[in-house]
């Protein structure tokens, strides 16, 4: 007499995550799975930004440009045979090597994400993470706070080495404060207009052509602006080109007594970067990829 075939048993399965309820019969897996969140988005960008070569490239000529024009400039003054300076002035020999660290800087704010649109790797990103949003608030949170950290320092190191060479007093506060900490919120806040305008242009050179544009153009027009007429629009070019508003934090000015003050650029600045990066966030929600 045959026995009867034994019934299959399905193979026990692992108790369910919180929050997940699995069917009955089917395979749950025993890795716990939770919601995505921005900090998931941080860290994959943060390992975005450290790892490619893009990066180590912008971000080491922008060194070498302002400790080297920086203390170049303070050499030359120093051996030359000149009045005193004072000690806000001494500052102001660090506006150069950070000026042309601006163009490293607007390039690398492109690259972030202009580049996985050239490549094809926006669509794995948008993959893993769903939320547009998200991708996008990430990747401007740790451009900004790479690009903040990093010019604050060398502005702060600059500024040391270029007051020992020139033998003068320390500056006041005030002026070291605007030197370091506002040259890296503006330097910063100019890399965020950089990050928006390659979202909504997606192609690397094109954007990088219009940023270095939104940076040269302005003070490049107003100096070629020979006629009487336009006297008025060739000083509202001089008072608000990137480099005059850069000046400014070094209590100086290429464009005259008039115009922003003080803390004005970063406010000027900030609005900027804020309709850049607004139009950015619209614009990425309703494009294809």
């Amino acid at each position: 007499m045959s026995t009867p075939p034994t019934p299959y048993a399905a193979p026990q399965q692992p108790p369910a995550t919180p929050g997940w309820q699995a069917a009955p019969g089917m395979y749950t897996s025993p890795i716990p799975m939770r919601r995505a969140h921005l900090g998931d988005a941080l860290a994959s960008e943060w390992t975005k930004i450290r790892s490619v070569r893009s990066t180590m490239w912008t971000l080491g000529v922008m060194i070498l440009l302002m400790l080297g024009i920086g203390l170049a400039s303070a050499a030359v003054v120093a051996s030359a045979d000149t009045t005193e300076l004072s000690p806000d002035e001494a500052l102001s020999f660090g506006f150069f090597g950070v000026l042309l660290g601006t163009i490293c800087v607007i390039t690398l704010g492109v690259l972030t994400i202009a580049s996985e649109y050239g490549t094809g790797m926006i669509r794995t990103t948008m993959t893993a993470c769903s939320s547009r949003s998200r991708v996008l608030a990430a990747k401007a949170i740790v451009f900004f706070a790479l690009v903040f950290v990093l010019t604050t320092v060398l502005a702060a190191l600059v500024a040391v080495l270029q007051v020992g060479i020139l033998g003068v007093d320390s500056p006041g506060g005030s002026a070291w404060f605007k030197a370091t900490v506002g040259v890296g919120l503006f330097v910063a806040l100019l890399g965020l207009v950089g990050l928006g305008v390659g979202t909504l242009v997606r192609h690397s050179a094109g954007a990088i052509t219009i940023m270095i544009g939104v940076v040269l153009l302005p003070l490049v027009l107003a100096l070629f602006m020979f006629s009487e007429s336009l006297k008025d629009l060739q000083q509202a070019l001089f008072e608000y080109s990137i480099p005059s508003q850069l000046a400014v934090l070094y209590d100086t000015s290429v464009a005259g007594a008039s115009g922003p003050s003080g803390w004005d650029p970063l406010w000027i600045m900030g609005v900027i970067a804020a309709v850049a990066l607004g139009g950015a966030f619209l614009t990425l929600n309703n494009r294809d990829v």
